[in-house]
């Protein structure tokens, strides 16, 4: 039986769902180290721990503040903005098509993807969501009350989860 013990880091304490759950561990509250633990039926749990980049949370908030009320289609330059406003990324990041932001962000930036986070709601404030689909895609960062890019919404995007990439601190 797993256990799980509620922290008071409201900024890393994501939503908890059945199959994955994200936490602060105990022993590495202190350096807010996230958690990773996969669950399947008759499985072994997976570890995955993190120490996730306090600059992502600083870049999710700064997206807060610049949004709209509505989209105008421009959710990667607004991501870029606001992850170079808070010192996440050294450079403007490459490329117009949203879709592709995860391979930008892990190929020159040291990003990392979360393979256990299968659902957007269980992605940990500060993250960055890539969504595929027909055209350019989408990104949008996970906060607080919901997920943002160039607008403000409590709801994930519809389209299909590519992944979710965090930057450890260490990089």
């Amino acid at each position: 039986m797993l256990k799980l013990s509620l922290l008071p880091c409201r900024l890393l304490a994501p939503a908890i769902s059945l199959g994955v759950l994200l936490s602060l561990t105990p022993d590495a509250q202190a350096r807010k180290v996230l958690r990773h633990s996969s669950l399947s039926a008759g499985h072994a749990e997976k570890t995955q721990s993190i120490e996730i980049c306090p600059d992502l949370v600083k870049a999710a908030r700064i997206a807060e503040n610049n949004a709209l009320s509505h989209s105008i289609r421009r959710c990667w330059r607004y991501v870029k903005r606001a992850l170079v406003a808070a010192n996440a990324v050294d450079s403007y990041p490459n490329g117009v098509s949203a879709k592709y932001a995860g391979q930008e962000l892990t190929r020159h930036y040291g990003f990392k993807k979360l393979d256990e986070v299968k659902r957007p709601e269980d992605a940990p404030v500060g993250a960055v969501l890539v969504y595929g689909g027909a055209g350019y895609g989408h990104v949008e960062f996970r906060t607080e009350n919901g997920y943002v890019s160039d607008f403000k919404t409590t709801k994930h995007s519809k389209r299909p989860l590519i992944g979710v990439y965090v930057k450890p601190a260490d990089s």
